[in-house]
């Protein structure tokens, strides 16, 4: 549990409804002695939906371990918003004055590395990350673990993160992972098998100790997503996935079950 939060900071959609909802708990968190700090927050407070929480992550991402989010959905329920309009004044009082527990989830690591200057960079991605060809069928060979596992030839991959196994993973045939597992995910699109090529087929989910190694064998230039980010990579040498050693720290003030979020977006009527 963490003590009343003195820091915060607020993302906002960019809509009018979510403007106005950020105005007001500002002010009511500034009315409770609480400090707006946009570039130290203990809590930050993300008003719209997945996507503005996504943001907001990369937006903070070099302070995890001291900032923990809360999501306001202005829209549909999100696998991250949890607070509606009509409560943020309880949200508010929850924040200024109750103790909150943390919750962790893990994150995908990304590291694309480069063939003629030997550099390197990482990414931090909190659903998932793409890897396209930029006008051809993506060619790659694939390693799980230091070993050669397979030549993929398709569209391309995704790789994601448990609590992002419900997003484009979940529309390309992948598993829903509960976040408290640590491992990602591996799924095709729209892969090539024939008496020539042969990929698995199937999603892979690899625990947090196992690498996955995307190696280039006639392109180098690739279309490579990062949450919601499009990065044209060039002179790639490998893509190399892995569960991140950094959580992402959600402030939760009440249960949010998983599996009652999956079935409120994807069966409940």
């Amino acid at each position: 549990m963490r003590e009343g939060t003195k820091r915060f900071a607020i993302t906002s959609k960019g809509d009018n409804k979510s403007n106005m909802l950020m105005q007001r708990m500002k002010s009511y968190l500034q009315d409770f002695d609480l400090i707006l700090d946009e570039e130290k927050p203990d809590i930050v407070i993300s008003v719209g939906g997945d996507g503005t929480l996504l943001y907001a992550f990369h937006r903070y991402k070099h302070r995890l371990d001291k900032t923990a989010f809360v999501g306001v959905h202005t829209g549909h329920l999100g696998f991250y918003a949890d607070w509606t309009p009509d409560e943020i004044e309880k949200l508010v009082i929850a924040i200024a004055k109750t103790p909150y527990q943390v919750v962790e989830y893990p994150l995908l690591e990304i590291v694309v590395r480069y063939k003629h200057d030997g550099g390197s960079t990482k990414y931090l991605a909190l659903n998932e990350s793409t890897v396209k060809g930029v006008e051809s069928t993506l060619v790659m060979n694939v390693e799980v673990k230091g070993q050669a596992f397979e030549t993929f030839r398709g569209d391309g991959l995704c790789v994601s993160t448990p609590s992002g196994s419900t997003a484009y993973n979940k529309a390309l045939g992948g598993a829903i992972i509960h976040p408290s597992i640590r491992a990602i995910q591996v799924a095709e699109m729209a892969s090539i098998n024939n008496r020539v090529f042969r990929t698995v087929g199937s999603p892979l989910i690899l625990p947090d100790h196992h690498t996955c190694m995307l190696k280039p064998i006639n392109q180098e230039d690739f279309l490579i997503s990062v949450d919601h980010l499009q990065i044209l990579q060039k002179d790639v040498k490998s893509i190399q996935y892995r569960v991140a050693d950094e959580l992402i720290r959600f402030a939760r003030f009440r249960p949010f079950p998983f599996w009652k979020r999956v079935r409120d977006s994807f069966i409940a009527e």
